[in-house]
């Protein structure tokens, strides 16, 4: 299985249906390059055209995919988002960034109880997380 990237759930995320037709289920066998997994109150048809939107991100975080996988959980199903084509992927790649940066200054914030600066925050992110991005758990 490729390495999806674990959405944080303290950034909520929309699975909408697409007009599209399913991918046929032999081609899922290796659909992408990569993708998200996220968690869903609701499960997906392996092979399902979706777009995962990020509304605390604006109109502009949307991003076509299909659903490479779904697994029930106590509380919902977390479910594989996978994009298809290289542009998509980079730019969910750097918004799952973005979102990564905003768990960690949540955290940060929490445990000393002050506000904290997003850019130092992405600052000491980076300098921890990027060489292992897009490969965190």
């Amino acid at each position: 299985m490729r390495k999806f990237l674990r959405h944080p759930s303290d950034m909520p995320v929309e699975l909408v249906l697409r007009r599209q037709a399913c991918v046929p289920r032999q081609r899922l066998n290796n659909i992408s390059l990569g993708g998200v997994a996220c968690n869903s109150l609701r499960g997906f048809r392996r092979g399902t055209s979706v777009e995962l939107r990020i509304p605390l991100l604006g109109d502009q975080a949307r991003y076509p995919g299909v659903v490479a996988w779904c697994r029930r959980q106590e509380n919902g199903y977390l479910v594989g988002i996978a994009f298809i084509d290289e542009d998509t992927l980079f730019r969910a790649r750097m918004v799952e960034q973005v979102c990564q940066i905003q768990h960690y200054r949540q955290q940060l914030e929490q445990q000393s109880g002050q506000p904290m600066a997003i850019e130092q925050c992405a600052r000491d992110w980076i300098a921890k997380h990027a060489a292992e991005f897009p490969y965190l758990a």
